[in-house]
């Protein structure tokens, strides 16, 4: 068995004195691991670090063996390792894709997005809120995508004030009556109407959040989403509150 492609690494753990085994994201295979001999030799090692692009050749005498790496650097992204933010950006999205993803189960446009994502972090751009559609898309990867396009209660497309916790559906302050006070804020950055104060990237981490542990955790992975991902989101929403110095 053999393929060769691009895959970025998402995590890497040692095996015996010498070998490392990758975890890489690619658009065809999907996230995909292999043995990469000789891995913890000073070259090798700098370009076998998250956020790595690779040009990849994976050979193994099964389809279902781990394989071998044979690897050849395309982008290291350094970049993401001089920023503190980006860095906690880097280590919040390999962890939730290796927390998230099955192994070798294809998802191209998780892929393309997760690329898209790194490169904006890697340029110093303002990525909070992509970051937030970032983790939108992998809810909807794993069956668990929103519905923010219309009030679940009364259809209405207009009036969108509330998510529910339960269905992942839009709700219309008209929708809402007496259960609003059960319902998650929908910030404008998600489309909600209103004013949310500046606290929309908060609000919106929020929703992703609710589903990321009640539905991705607590009913498809059967762990805790990685902590990676909250030390992230402290940051993103302590450098946008209008009280931070």
């Amino acid at each position: 068995m053999e393929w060769q492609a691009e895959g970025t690494v998402l995590a890497r753990r040692p095996h015996g004195e010498t070998a490392v085994i990758l975890d890489v994201l690619t658009d065809l295979h999907g996230r995909h691991s292999g043995l990469v001999p000789g891995g913890v030799s000073q070259r090798r090692a700098a370009m076998l670090q998250p956020g790595s692009r690779l040009d990849l050749r994976w050979r193994a005498r099964r389809d279902d063996q781990l394989g071998t790496f044979a690897v050849e650097p395309l982008r290291l992204r350094s970049g993401l390792m001089a920023d503190p933010l980006a860095l906690a950006g880097l280590n919040a999205v390999c962890s939730l894709l290796v927390f998230a993803l099955p192994e070798r189960d294809p998802h191209p446009l998780l892929s393309r997005d997760t690329e898209r994502l790194l490169d904006l972090m890697e340029g110093g751009e303002d990525w909070g809120s992509d970051y937030l559609g970032w983790e939108i898309r992998l809810l909807e990867e794993m069956g668990f995508g929103l519905d923010l396009t219309s009030c679940a209660v009364t259809g209405a497309q207009d009036g969108l004030a509330y998510v529910s916790p339960r269905s992942g559906c839009a709700v219309s302050r008209a929708g809402a009556g007496e259960w609003a006070d059960r319902l998650l804020p929908l910030p404008g950055i998600l489309g909600g109407a209103g004013d949310n104060r500046g606290r929309g990237l908060a609000e919106g981490l929020a929703i992703t959040g609710h589903f990321l542990n009640a539905r991705l955790a607590g009913e498809l992975v059967g762990r805790p989403v990685p902590a990676a991902r909250q030390r992230l989101v402290d940051r993103l929403v302590r450098g946008r509150s209008p009280n931070h110095p």
